[in-house]
């Protein structure tokens, strides 16, 4: 039995003896191996010191603390100046608004004042219209022929002496110096044809013969009807004429720049003057 431990005994030192130097051997290859890796690392570069920064000065802070205060400075003159602008503007505007006001109110009360000018001046001119056709009115009331019996054309005929008689009796005996034009009359005063109806009924194109037309004696005077007017001549007919131009001649009644006038085709050069009436 002692054998047999001394034995184990043995044994088991003889195991650690080996095992030993084997860890050993180990270890030293491991510290071999990291001292190559080490050797085979590219070194590293030696680590740079950081720059010391330059410490502040105090005259620095003075020259920025400056420059902040121009700069506030400036921006609140741009803001002052900015808004003195819009201010100036907002007056700039009212004051062309109040000019342009008071402008539209001077224009509107002279267009006021005009029209109201105009109408005076309407009423003035209606009113002398009216007094003029009033006088016409009483005129041809005064000069309206006596209501003679026109039933038919042998009536008529049958005041043929009569009407010989007017005309013979105002027949010239120097034409040229008792014939007065309108003109020299003072202008033409009586009524005055619409020029509508004129353009239809008279002037150079509608001739006329006057014993076709109805006939009257008024005041001496012969007076005929032609186109819904009667015609009353006031001027002698000349010497030269025949004595029966108004039954043979072609007449017709025009307009000059001061009167109406009968034209006769067989003496163009001649006028008589002439009054138009209504009735």
């Amino acid at each position: 039995m002692k054998l047999v431990g001394t034995i184990g005994t043995m044994s088991l030192l003889l195991l650690l003896g080996t095992s030993a130097p084997a860890h050993a051997q180990q270890d030293k290859d491991k510290q071999e191996q990291e001292k190559r890796n080490k050797q085979e690392q590219p070194a590293k570069p030696p680590k740079q010191e950081e720059k010391a920064q330059p410490e502040k000065r105090p005259e620095q802070d003075r020259g920025q603390a400056e420059q902040q205060r121009q700069q506030q400075d400036r921006s609140a003159k741009q803001q002052q100046d900015q808004q003195a602008k819009g201010r100036q503007d907002q007056e700039r505007q009212q004051q062309d608004r109040s000019a342009k006001q008071q402008q539209q109110q001077q224009a509107k009360g002279q267009q006021e004042q005009e029209q109201k000018q105009r109408q005076q001046q309407d009423r003035s001119a209606e009113q002398q219209q009216e007094q003029q056709r009033n006088g016409r009115q009483n005129q041809e009331r005064q000069q309206r022929p006596q209501p003679v019996s026109q039933s038919s054309r042998q009536e008529q005929h049958g005041q043929q002496g009569e009407q010989r008689g007017a005309w013979q009796e105002h027949r010239a005996r120097s034409w040229q110096s008792e014939h007065h034009d309108w003109q020299q009359r003072g202008g033409y005063i009586g009524y005055r044809i619409p020029d509508d109806r004129f353009r239809g009924r008279f002037g150079r194109d509608h001739e006329f013969r006057v014993y076709t037309l109805p006939v009257l004696v008024v005041g001496g005077y012969p007076r005929f009807q032609y186109g819904g007017y009667w015609f009353s001549l006031i001027d002698p007919w000349p010497e030269y004429w025949s004595d029966d131009w108004y039954d043979n001649d072609d007449v017709y009644v025009d307009y000059s720049e001061d009167g109406y006038y009968l034209y006769n085709r067989s003496h163009p050069s001649d006028r008589l003057a002439i009054s138009v009436y209504v009735n």
